[in-house]
């Protein structure tokens, strides 16, 4: 008999480890507390309208290490329509100036110069960095299987790569743009007002276009819901499990070897492997009892900032609404919505490049902000009611002023806040992204397997700052691929 994977969470992390574990031959299940997969990659439907909770851009859309899982995994197939915008996003400031971020480096720096002559030097050095970034690419390989000849075989050609992360590395994006000094006050005002009072890597912000500029991060029409489904059909086409409205509440360890799960209904069901593609913070503390716990999970949990969580309000309108950029993120002078206070400013999203998400003829669009985890976390019922009530009133009345007169085409509002992320993903403080890329962690990960606990493997974006759908699906197939050395098995992959 062949032996059994049980997988914790059907997120793309889980539900990639599952696919890599049947097609290896392992009997798998996945034991998801939701009764939709797909985990923080989820979207909703309210009277026609599709809600899309995760998907603006998806790295890995042309080439790379990543485009080999999304068409492993079914994510990417022959019928798949990716749509590569030309602006990656529009920022409008304080003053209502609009500010374009252009996917392809070469234009934006036209742009930024034409914007700034007087800061010509520092656009072309920040541009430059850029697209050296655009030569990263990640390993194929878990650590634990990589050879010093792929090092020896990837060193020439990412040189360049290495050389911007010994310089940036750790630095935050205020220390980069200070480098940099800039004179134009129209750029210090938009790159300063954007990332100058977080503990935000300037890595992540020199990586931020270098997968644009090769068309390599397009959307794929149809969102996040269509994706994870794809992934659950060729799932369950493998010959996988995949159990709905379980909740784990004990990994159930004997003499140092996971052996199975305990569920919150009384439930074991037993396992020769245990992987957690479920919250890292839950696995580890709740799951296991803080029993296997490393130096370095110990210094993250503690030290490591977290994402803000994100309220998102969700508008049907019954008009064609059309906008030149996917995302605008309007940097307002300090408002409100509800209660939170728009320390970053909020983003909209109009889908009217996507078909699929309005019926004919009515658009979908989406009003993002942070919202801190403290507010939401000891609200009563009858404060979340109200507070919902005030973000509906309040979001429309910043929708009116992006689009006048589009209140009355208003046919659904769908409010969804930190507490619903948190009730249907068990995402630790309702953090969608785990922990955020700083100066002191953007180069570094959490290791897959946790000291001294034998078969049980670890998946899913809490390994990695920064987050994301490539790095959760390519911890799944690692952890497979751990398994099946473990196993002493050749591991295998079919497209």
């Amino acid at each position: 008999m062949s032996k059994k994977i049980l997988i914790i969470g059907g997120g793309v992390a889980g539900l990639s480890a599952g696919i890599y574990a049947a097609m290896n031959g392992f009997n798998t299940e996945i034991i998801e507390m939701h009764d939709v997969a797909g985990g923080q990659c989820t979207a909703w439907d309210r009277k026609g309208y599709r809600f899309d909770y995760c998907l603006h851009w998806l790295v890995g859309t042309s080439q790379g290490v990543f485009h080999e899982i999304w068409k492993e995994t079914n994510v990417m197939n022959s019928e798949t329509e990716i749509i590569d915008h030309e602006i990656h996003s529009c920022i409008i400031d304080k003053e209502g100036k609009e500010f374009i971020i252009y996917s392809n480096i070469d234009r934006w720096e036209k742009y930024l110069t034409e914007l700034a002559p007087e800061d010509k030097e520092s656009i072309q050095k920040m541009c430059t960095d850029m697209r050296k970034s655009a030569l990263l690419e990640p390993f194929a390989a878990p650590p634990e299987l990589r050879n010093p000849i792929e090092y020896i075989k990837i060193l020439p050609q990412m040189l360049p790569v290495f050389n911007v992360i010994r310089k940036f590395g750790k630095m935050t994006c205020k220390e980069y743009f200070e480098k940099l000094n800039f004179k134009s006050e129209r750029i210090k005002t938009i790159f300063f007002g954007m990332y100058g009072n977080r503990n935000f890597s300037a890595l992540a912000f020199i990586f931020m276009l270098g997968w644009f500029h090769q068309k390599n991060a397009g959307y794929i029409k149809g969102g996040s819901y269509p994706l994870a489904q794809r992934m659950v059909e060729k799932f369950i086409k493998l010959g996988g499990t995949l159990s709905f409205k379980k909740k784990v509440e004990k990994i159930i360890v004997e003499n140092n070897v996971a052996k199975g799960v305990l569920l919150t209904n009384g439930t074991k069901i037993h396992a020769d492997y245990v992987i957690s593609a479920a919250d890292g913070y839950s696995t580890i503390f709740n799951m296991l009892d803080s029993k296997y716990i490393s130096k370095e999970i110990d210094f993250a949990y503690k030290n490591w900032e977290l994402f803000t969580p994100i309220v998102q309000v969700s508008f049907g309108i019954n008009k064609v609404i059309l906008s030149n950029s996917p995302i605008i993120i309007y940097l307002p002078k300090e408002k409100l919505i509800g209660k939170t206070t728009l320390e970053n400013g909020y983003s909209i999203m109009n889908y009217s490049f996507d078909t699929t998400m309005a019926p004919e003829g009515k658009t979908t669009i989406i009003l993002r902000y942070e919202s801190p985890w403290k507010l939401w976390e000891n609200m009563d019922a009858k404060a979340y009611k109200t507070e919902k009530l005030q973000i509906q009133k309040d979001a429309t009345a910043h929708l009116e002023k992006a689009y006048p007169g589009i209140s009355e085409f208003i046919e659904v509002i769908d409010v969804a806040t930190p507490k619903t992320d948190v009730r249907y993903t068990g995402v630790k403080d309702g953090a969608y992204e785990g922990f955020m890329p700083s100066k002191d962690n953007m180069m570094k990960s959490l290791k897959m397997r946790l000291p001294n606990l034998q078969h049980f493997y670890m998946a899913g974006q809490w390994l990695f700052p920064g987050g994301g759908l490539p790095p959760s699906a390519q911890s799944g197939k690692w952890a497979v691929q751990l398994i099946c050395k473990k196993e002493k098995q050749l591991f295998v992959f079919k497209k």
